[in-house]
Order: C-alpha cells, then sequence, then structure tokens
C-alpha cells in the first residue's frame, strides 16, 4: 500500500461518528460507547450473494441483510453481547448500497444522466460525474480498493487530457444502513454531486464485491493485539508518518498519561470504521455549503448563463429525491429557500415597487409547489411537519417575501386613483384582505391529513367500489356506477394526487386522481341538469355568475395539468407494459380518454380574471400549455366522442362554462381553447364546431353594454373597478387570440357563403380593434385569391366589409397604418369588382378623408393599372371616370387647401368639372389657402397652358405673402420671381398689375432688386426669340410706372436694410456690409440722379454713425 497514499488518507479521514471500548468495561458506561464484543478469531465468510449462484441465500445473509439495512450498529452491538465474526462480517458486507440507483442521483442532474453539471459550462454528457465515474471503473483506473469496517478506500487514477496531466486522487467513503453519509477526494471537487472519483470507487464496490478486500473494523482488530502489539503497532504507525502524526501522537500520549485529562474521562476510543451510533441521522451524504453557495451563484447571475435553467434542475432533483424517499429532498429544498430569502433583489424590488422578472417569479412558484408537495407527505412524521411549519411561518413572515399573485410591485399602478366615486369602500377591502405569500398554502397544507377512512380506501385498493350506493346527492361518496369520488377543493385535492407522486406512490396517485376526475364528471353533469332547470328564469334576467373564484387554468397548484400528467404517465406505463391496466376504467376508456376529457373540463370553466400582470399572463401561460399537450394526442372515435360531449356541456352548462349563452363579465375568455376545440371538431361535426367557435368570439369585457351599473345588481361579482378592463395586464393579447379564431373560422368557411356572413356578422359584432379587423380582412384576401384556384367571390366581398369597417373605425382617429389601410381597400375593392369602386367612392365621406379620397382612392381607380385589371370597355372607363370627378369636387368643396389641385388634375379631361375645381379654388383664395398652395396651383395651371389663369391665381397669392427686409433666403422667393416672370412675360398691363402687390409684399432689398434688373432686360409680352429679332417692342422705361415704382421701393428698402444692419453690427461683419453698399450702389445708379443720391447717402451714414469709426473709414477707402 503506497506510503503516500497512506499519508493522504489520514489527513482527509473523517471523523469518527462515536466512541469504542473493549469488552469487559462497564456496561453502564456513557451511551455511545461499545457494550460488548468478540474477539476475531479464523477466517470469517468469503463475501458472497450478489447472484454469482443460483443457490438459496444463507439464513445468516438474509438476516445480515436485513438488519445492514435497518439498524445502527451500536444497536446491534448493545443488543447481542457476543457477535460472531462471521455475523459481523455479513452485516458490514451488506451495509453498502446494493444500487446504483442513488449513486447516480447524488452524481447528475437525473437518473437517467442526460443533464449537464451544475456549472453549464460543459453540455457534453461524457462530462458528467455519474458517466466519467463509469468510464473509469471500465477502463481498470480504480486500484487498492480497501474495506474497513464501514469505510471504502481506494486510489482512482484521472487520466491525463489536454488541459491536464494525470492525476491519482485518494478517495474514502462512509455508509451506513444502505447509505453513503461521507466522501472525500483529493482532487478537491467543488460540486453539489459527487465527483467522479467517488463515483468509480463506489461503482467498483457495487460491481465487484468479491474483489474488495473485506476488514472488520479497525477497533475489534485493535482488541485482538497484546500490549506488545499495540505498542509496536504504534511505533510503526508514527515511524511511517512521523513528520505527519508525531506532534499528534505526543499529545495524546500526555493527555493519556494525566489523571486528571479529558481523554480519561471517558471510556472508549472514536474509530471512523465502527459505523453508525444510535442517534446518527440515516441519509445519503449532502454537502450543504456546495447547495447553499452554487444557489447563491445561481441566483446572482440574475437569469443570464443559462442560471434558471439550473436551479430548475436543482428543483427537479429535489423531486427526485422524494420519488426515492429521501429525506434529503426536504434538507436540500430547506437550503434552496434560505438562499432565495437572502437574494438582496427582494429587498431592492420591494423598496423601488418594481417586479420580478417572469422566469424568477415561476422559480418562487416551483418553491412553493414543492413545500405543498412536502407538507403532504402521507408518511412523514408529525415532529417533521412541525418542524417545516415553523420554518414555513418564518420565511411567509419575512417583508418580502414574494406574494403568490405577483402583485409585490407596482402591477396595479392607477388602481387607487382609477376608482370612481363612491367606490372608497371596495378599495379599503381590498387592502384590508391580507397577501398571500408563496408559502401560505404549504402553511394551510400542514393542517390536511391523510386519516380519512374514504380517502385511505380510494388509494388503498383498485377494487373500492360500492354498486349498491345511489345516492345522487351532493355530497356523495360513490357516482351512479358505484366508483368512489373524492369531494375536496379540487386544487387542494391535486395536489394531493401531486404529493403521492412526488413521493414515489404512482399507484395510490392514479388512483385517488380516477376519483377526482369522477367527481368533475359528475358534477358536470349535475350543473348541466340544475341549469337546464332554471335556464328559463336565468336567462330572463340575463345575468350569470363566476361559481369559481378561483380558476383551475392558472391556479398556483397547476390541477389540471396534475392530473393530466398523472394519466398520461400512467397511460403510457399501461401501453409499455410497465403498468398492468388497473380496473379503474369503464368499458371503452383508456387514462389517455381520461386525461384529455380532464383538460376539457378545466378549460372550459368559467373562471374570474385573477388581478395582476403576473396571474394572468399566467392563466395564458398555463392554457397554452395544456393545449400544447392536447395537440400531442392523435384523435381517434372514442375522443371524438368526448370533444362532442365536452362541446355540448359547455354550450348548455350555463354559468358553470365560459361558453355558456350568458357569462360574467370579467371570465377569462375562451378563444385560445376554442380555436382548439374548432379545428379538432371540425372535420367531424362542423356544426357544432362552428357553434362552439361563433359563442366563443364574445368578449364581454370590452362591450360598452357591460356598464358599471351591473356592479349595483346582487347577482354580479363585486369588482374593485366597475370599468375593469383597464386592469386587463393581457389584452392585447387576448384580442389577438380572439381575432386568430376568427381567422381560423374564415379559412374553414372558404366557399360556404352561409357561413361566411355568419362569421362576418361575428366578428363585427365582437371584434373592436382596427388593426385586428384589418389582418382579418388582409387574411380573407389572401385566402381568397390564392394562386391555385379562382376567387372565392364571397370570401373577397367579407375582406371588403372588413375593410370598410376599419375605414369607418379608424376615419376619426389617429393610426399610423391608415394610408396603407387605404391602399389596401383600393387594391381589394379592384379585386371585387367595378361595382365596389363606384361603391367606395359614392360613398366617400363615411370611409376617408377629402386628401386620401383625392390623392389616393380617386387617383389609384383613374389610373391605367387599374383601368387594365378591370378590362373596362369604354363606357365603363367613363362611368367610373364620372364618380371619380364628382369625388374630386366635393373633396375640393369640403377641403380646397389639400384637396384643390388633385381635383384639378382628376378633371383636366371633362371642361365642365375642370371649371368647377378652378372656380372652387378662386373661391377659397380670398381667405381659406395659403400662398404657398396658390403658387403651387398656379405653375400648375401655366404647365397646362392657361398663363392667365397661373397669373390671376399668382396675383392672389401675393396678397398674402410679406417678406421682411431680412428673409433673403425665403423659400417664396422663386415663387415670388416665377410670378413676376409670368407678368413680365404677359404683358405690360400685368407687369404693372403686379408690381405694386410685389412692392407691398416684398421688403427685401436684394429680391426687389433681382426683380428690377430682370425686368429691364427684355420688353414685356416678348417671351419668344423670333418678337425678340424683330425688335418689335421696346425695353420699359425706369423713369415712368411701373419701373420707377419698383426702383423706389428697392432703394428704399436698401436704405432700411441700412440702418437695421448697422444698429447691431459687428466687425466680423464689416467687409460684408461693404459689399452690400456696393450692391445697393448699382441699384441706386440705375435712377437718373442716382449716383447724386447715393452720395448723399453715404455722407448720411458718415454722420449718423460717425462713432463706427473703423467701419467709416473702410466706406470712405470704398465709396469716397
Amino acid at each position: 500500500y503506497p506510503v503516500y497514499m497512506i499519508r493522504e488518507e489520514l489527513l482527509q479521514q473523517p471523523p469518527a461518528k462515536r466512541l469504542c471500548c473493549r469488552p469487559g468495561y462497564n456496561p453502564a458506561c456513557r451511551q455511545g460507547q461499545r457494550a460488548g464484543g468478540v474477539l476475531c478469531g479464523g477466517p470469517g465468510s468469503a463475501p458472497g450473494g450478489l447472484g454469482k449462484t443460483h443457490n438459496p441465500e444463507s439464513l445468516l445473509d438474509i438476516a445480515a441483510r436485513r438488519v445492514a439495512e435497518k439498524w445502527p450498529f451500536q444497536r446491534v452491538e448493545e443488543r447481542f453481547e457476543r457477535i460472531p465474526e462471521p455475523v459481523q462480517r455479513r452485516i458490514v458486507y451488506w451495509s453498502f448500497p446494493r444500487s446504483e440507483k442513488e449513486i447516480c442521483m447524488y452524481s447528475s442532474f437525473n437518473s437517467g444522466g442526460d443533464e449537464s453539471g451544475t456549472s453549464g459550462e460543459n453540455n457534453d454528457e461524457t462530462q458528467l460525474p455519474f458517466l466519467r465515474g463509469v468510464t473509469l471503473l471500465e477502463g481498470g483506473w480504480v486500484d487498492n480498493v480497501l474495506q474497513v469496517g464501514f469505510h471504502l478506500s481506494g486510489t482512482v487514477t484521472d487520466t491525463a487530457t489536454s488541459s491536464q496531466p494525470e492525476m491519482v486522487c485518494s478517495v474514502s467513503v462512509s455508509f451506513d444502513r444502505c447509505k453513503i453519509t461521507a466522501v472525500t477526494c483529493s482532487c478537491g471537487n467543488k460540486d453539489i454531486f459527487y465527483c467522479a472519483h467517488v463515483v468509480a470507487l463506489a461503482l467498483y464496490r457495487v460491481r465487484k464485491p468479491e474483489q474488495v478486500k473485506l476488514h472488520l473494523p479497525i477497533s475489534e482488530t485493535l482488541f485482538q493485539m497484546s500490549r506488545d502489539q499495540l505498542q509496536k503497532f504504534v511505533q510503526y504507525l508514527i515511524s511511517v508518518h512521523h513528520t505527519e502524526v508525531l506532534p499528534t501522537a505526543q499529545k495524546l500520549a500526555d493527555e493519556i498519561l494525566s489523571t486528571n485529562s479529558e481523554i480519561n474521562q471517558v471510556h472508549g476510543a472514536p474509530d471512523p470504521t465502527a459505523g453508525a451510533s444510535v442517534d446518527d441521522e440515516n441519509c445519503w451524504h449532502l454537502d450543504e455549503e456546495q447547495v447553499q453557495e452554487q444557489v447563491k451563484l445561481f441566483l446572482s447571475q440574475g437569469g443570464y448563463h443559462g442560471s434558471g435553467k439550473q436551479l430548475n434542475l436543482l428543483f427537479s432533483k429535489v423531486r427526485e429525491m422524494l420519488r426515492m424517499r429521501d429525506s434529503n429532498g426536504a434538507r436540500m429544498l430547506t437550503l434552496i429557500t434560505e438562499q432565495f430569502m437572502a437574494d438582496p433583489r427582494l429587498a431592492l424590488w420591494r423598496q423601488q415597487g418594481t417586479t420580478m422578472n417572469d422566469k424568477y417569479r415561476q422559480l418562487w412558484d416551483e418553491l412553493g409547489a414543492l413545500w405543498m408537495c412536502i407538507v403532504l407527505n402521507p408518511h412523514c412524521k408529525t415532529e417533521q411537519k412541525c418542524s417545516w411549519l415553523r420554518e414555513l411561518r418564518r420565511w411567509n413572515s419575512v417583508d418580502v417575501c414574494p406574494w403568490e399573485d405577483g402583485n409585490h410591485g407596482n402591477d396595479l399602478p392607477n388602481l387607487t386613483h382609477s376608482l370612481p366615486q363612491g367606490s372608497l369602500s371596495l378599495s379599503i377591502l381590498s387592502e384590508s384582505r391580507p397577501h398571500r405569500t408563496v408559502f401560505t398554502r404549504a402553511i394551510e397544507a400542514c393542517d390536511l391529513h391523510w386519516q380519512d377512512r374514504h380517502l385511505q380506501h380510494i388509494i388503498a385498493s383498485d377494487l373500492y367500489a360500492n354498486y349498491c350506493y345511489h345516492d345522487n346527492q351532493d355530497g356523495s361518496l360513490f357516482d351512479t356506477r358505484g366508483w368512489p369520488m373524492w369531494h375536496e377543493h379540487v386544487p387542494t385535492a391535486c395536489a394531493r394526487v401531486d404529493a403521492l407522486r412526488s413521493h414515489g406512490y404512482p399507484r395510490e396517485a392514479l388512483r385517488l386522481a380516477i376519483a377526482v376526475v369522477n367527481t368533475l364528471r359528475r358534477q358536470q353533469q349535475r350543473q348541466l341538469e340544475h341549469f337546464r332547470r332554471h335556464k328559463k328564469e336565468l336567462l330572463h334576467k340575463a345575468i350569470t355568475s363566476i361559481t369559481n373564484m378561483e380558476g383551475w387554468v392558472g391556479h398556483p397548484l397547476d390541477p389540471i395539468g396534475t392530473l393530466f400528467s398523472t394519466l398520461t404517465e400512467t397511460g403510457r406505463g399501461a401501453e409499455e407494459g410497465r403498468l398492468p391496466v388497473q380496473r379503474l376504467l369503464g368499458e371503452g376508456e383508456s387514462y389517455g380518454a381520461l386525461a384529455v376529457e380532464t383538460a376539457l373540463i378545466g378549460l372550459g370553466q368559467q373562471r374570474v380574471m385573477p388581478d395582476g400582470l403576473y396571474a394572468q399572463e399566467k392563466v395564458c401561460r398555463n392554457e397554452e400549455q395544456l393545449l400544447a399537450k392536447l395537440q400531442e394526442v392523435e384523435l381517434d372515435d372514442t375522443l371524438v366522442k368526448i370533444f362532442r360531449k365536452q362541446a355540448v356541456f359547455l354550450l348548455e352548462s350555463g354559468p358553470y362554462s365560459g361558453l355558456g349563452e350568458i357569462v360574467h363579465r370579467e371570465s377569462v375568455p375562451m378563444h385560445t381553447f376554442t380555436r382548439y376545440l374548432f379545428t379538432s371538431l371540425l372535420p367531424h361535426d362542423a356544426e357544432l364546431a362552428y357553434k362552439i367557435a361563433l359563442r366563443a368570439m364574445r368578449l364581454p369585457v370590452l362591450e360598452s353594454t357591460a356598464s358599471s351599473g351591473d356592479l349595483s345588481r346582487p347577482h354580479h361579482m363585486v369588482s374593485v373597478v366597475p370599468n375593469r378592463y383597464p386592469r386587463w395586464f393581457t389584452l392585447s393579447h387576448i384580442e389577438s387570440q380572439q381575432c386568430e379564431l376568427a381567422s381560423t373560422m374564415l379559412t374553414a368557411a372558404k366557399g360556404d357563403s352561409c357561413k361566411l356572413e355568419t362569421v362576418l356578422e361575428s366578428i363585427q359584432k365582437n371584434i373592436h380593434s382596427s388593426s385586428h379587423i384589418f389582418k382579418l380582412a388582409q387574411d380573407a384576401f389572401k385566402i381568397a385569391t390564392l394562386m391555385d384556384s379562382l376567387p372565392d367571390i364571397t370570401l373577397l366581398k367579407v375582406s371588403l366589409e372588413l375593410g370598410l369597417q376599419v375605414m369607418r373605425i379608424t376615419l376619426s382617429t389617429l393610426n399610423w397604418r391608415r394610408r396603407e389601410m387605404v391602399r389596401w381597400l383600393v387594391t381589394c375593392a379592384t379585386e371585387v369588382g367595378v361595382y365596389a369602386l363606384d361603391s367606395i367612392m359614392q360613398s366617400w365621406f363615411t370611409l376617408f378623408t377629402p386628401t386620401e379620397a383625392t390623392s389616393i382612392v380617386a387617383t389609384t381607380v383613374m389610373s391605367n393599372t387599374t383601368i387594365v385589371r378591370l378590362r373596362l370597355d369604354c363606357h365603363q372607363q367613363e362611368n367610373l371616370a364620372s364618380s371619380a370627378r364628382t369625388l374630386a369636387l366635393q373633396c375640393a368643396m369640403k377641403d380646397p387647401q389639400n384637396c384643390a389641385l388633385s381635383a384639378l388634375t382628376l378633371c383636366e379631361k371633362d371642361h365642365i368639372a375642370f371649371e368647377t375645381a378652378y372656380q372652387i379654388v378662386l373661391d377659397a383664395a380670398v381667405a381659406g389657402m395659403s400662398y404657398t398652395q396658390l403658387f403651387t396651383i398656379a405653375r400648375y395651371m401655366e404647365h397646362r397652358g392657361y398663363p392667365m389663369r397661373a397669373y390671376k391665381l399668382a396675383t392672389l397669392a401675393m396678397a398674402h405673402l410679406n417678406l421682411s427686409y431680412n428673409q433673403d433666403t425665403h423659400p417664396a422667393i422663386n415663387d415670388v420671381l416665377w410670378a413676376c416672370a409670368l407678368s413680365h412675360s404677359l404683358g405690360k398691363n400685368e407687369l404693372a398689375a403686379v408690381i405694386p402687390l410685389v412692392v407691398k409684399s416684398v421688403k427685401c432689398a436684394t429680391v426687389l432688386s433681382d426683380i428690377l434688373r430682370r425686368c429691364t432686360l427684355t420688353t414685356p409680352g416678348m417671351v419668344s426669340a423670333l418678337h425678340s429679332r424683330r425688335n418689335s417692342g421696346k425695353l420699359m422705361s425706369l423713369d415712368k410706372a411701373p419701373l420707377r415704382q419698383l426702383l423706389d421701393a428697392t432703394i428704399g428698402a436698401y436704405i432700411n436694410t441700412t440702418h437695421s444692419r448697422l444698429t447691431h453690427i459687428s466687425p466680423r461683419h464689416y467687409s460684408e456690409f461693404i459689399e452690400f453698399l456696393g450692391k445697393s450702389r448699382e441699384t441706386f445708379l440705375m435712377a437718373h440722379d442716382g449716383h447724386i443720391q447715393f452720395t448723399q447717402f453715404i455722407d448720411n451714414l458718415k454722420q449718423i454713425y460717425k462713432g463706427k469709426k473703423k467701419l467709416m473709414m473702410l466706406v470712405r477707402e470704398r465709396f469716397g
């Protein structure tokens, strides 16, 4: 045995759990000491068992195995004064675990070993501790295996890799009653689970017990030695390890030789190989510190690096431990909970009033559900339950403990402020109601017990029935078939089912689950009968009520999901032969069919929409999860019958069904569920499918008829906020699901005009969102115009009707998609036909704004693309054009500023219509139109060959214009220059008429000088080169009107501008100012006495601004 290995093993040896002493000591010694013993003599029996032969086991092995499983070895020693060595050997032999399942559980995230390690850094399955341990074992890397009493040791060689050299690890394992109670390994592993080296050594002992050298506890060996032998033993031990143990050996020797030392006050000495004492807890080794550190690390990562997945895997590990009935399940969950409660983000979120993210919130839900399972353990001891209850109450009392409904932030930021007058009492009622935390249900479940005789009979036997029991009262213990029912709050009953499954009682869980489902079916039947008896009365009052304030779908305990999983897992087990088919089913029934029926019952339940964003999102998420499971089930004739039966129940069960004739305004909508029902039933019973889908289309929370006055009726559930729908945080999702249901029906109804008409009416009545109606219109259009078939004209008309509804809804409200919607509607109407286009133009004022009608609708209708698409003859083209011109004129009358130009363009080919449009422009020009609009129309007129009309509109535009002295970059300058050029080209009279308008409107000197210079270059009215060559006209004189007036105005503008600029001029603008004066001189010199005027102007400047010496010096240098 290598010396270095002995040295390391001494350093890593787990501490002894109890004291052992020699035989012959006072039997009244302290508890924990050896009360009797034998000297080991003879070779003892060789290890056996484990199927090496087919001979019956010996009585010794049978007895030893049972003792090794149940009794701590100290109890064996206390019970019998002398224990023969062969008996001791067999007890020690059988005390090691014989199953690899638990070893796998403690060395991988699940028993299959197919999940990544806790680090989350390596997803290679071969790197999992368990699988790596198997590889090391099968590779022959385990050596020096030695079992001394209840202690196993050995070396495991980790082969060299590219990243690390070969490493020899010293491993030791302590065990007791078929459980590994302590492990140490020199590899320094820091993880929740056992390292691969521990796995390899443990599996070596399980698979090759005959190759392990077995010795009795070391204390038994020491009892056999004489004094000389003991002295030799100790001296050799010290000699081999003198550098490590010599100080300790000397210290112990000094204490033993001292009469009054503490070590001499007790009998016996510790022996780490002697097994457990009576007081030791018998449980598998779990590194509590590492559990806490890993959970703390995952929480600190805040959802990054897959930490949420890792925490969920830890929760799965807890469930696996519970299934194995391992006490470490509760222990591990306690450690996890402590770290969750210590998360510093809880206090921060509470302080800031923010909510935790959705994934983190779901982890808390799982935490609460696991505690519910633990406290409902049917075989837990009372003291255990009391201990858990104390812990739960302690956590529950912490201020930052999350609430069950997720409202621990500002999920309802405006709830109080949105209350109307007179609702204060409701607010107080809401605030005074104690909040339920994630632990509240587990605390309440501590009061539940399993002692009810009826309950015990249900879970104990498949044969429990009463075929003579025909009591049809609500509290009946058996249904009409004589099968047992279990009347309890459904989520609580399902929590019992989950607890039975979680604690490894699948058959008992199945029996209770079937009893609960039988109860639900019977309850559904009785509800239907009750509603049919009182139907007239209820429908006459037109009211309903929520019979279940706490819905089963979206419930924190997920009752329907629990029943579904229990039944489907059993069904798969029966199909695979793992579980025999029980006689718990009726003729023709199967577990799968029962699971489907249960899901349909739960999904169809009328239930109130819970408060808060998280709770509402959970309802949607849970519903989608159940539907995803249902969609995996392949429908057969049996399931179709169940679907039909449940559909009838849903339609006829009144207030008990979410699809009853009248539902409460605040009940959870059924759109998502019904879409699944519709697609499932459609091939088998189309009428029933449409009936149930049309019933589900409603969304009462958005109906204006369901006013706050409903609350005054005692039959209605009291709501905290009468106008409830602002508190529906998932309303957009709900509306999208309503839209999806409608789209599914439209697709299915293609080719059936009657059905399409019915679906259209339902959409128009129940869908209130313009964007969703528009989506449906687009969907219908796509379905109707599929490339592989002729257009479905009925579906096209449905599409058009929906588009028209969108236009009416969005006409007076802002919608960023409005232009897209208008263009799409014209496209749709084009596909329907010319009469549809004519119709939308006739009624444009109810659908479009004047601008949309002219710039998009009429323009598109009149385009060549549309005419070609419709294949119109001349007569049809003219009729369509006439409608477009009428629309254009109406729009121009209603909104001339934005529609006049479009109207003129559309009416070009019709003289009367064009003249009418022009007159509309003239009438609106006086007051209603801006100079920009008028200039634009004037340019259009010139371009179309109407210069006099263009001139008229330009003069009207000039009357609205005002350009100040410093606006030399104004966008209207080009329009002014164009207007003057147009007037000049028309003749002297027109120019004479426009110049006074220019002088009045334009005060900018540079603009006026530009106009003046252009007017002096050519003769008025001489617009062609021919006229210019004939020289048939004279240039206008600057000394006569109208140019004299323009010249004077220009000179005056320069003078005024000069004085304005000099008021606040700075030295850096001097040179620019001198250039400006240079340009003004050019204008002055255009007058016959301009030189004199400019000289006088300069002199005035020198006199007035003589204080600006540097500037005046520059003026004198340039202008004298």
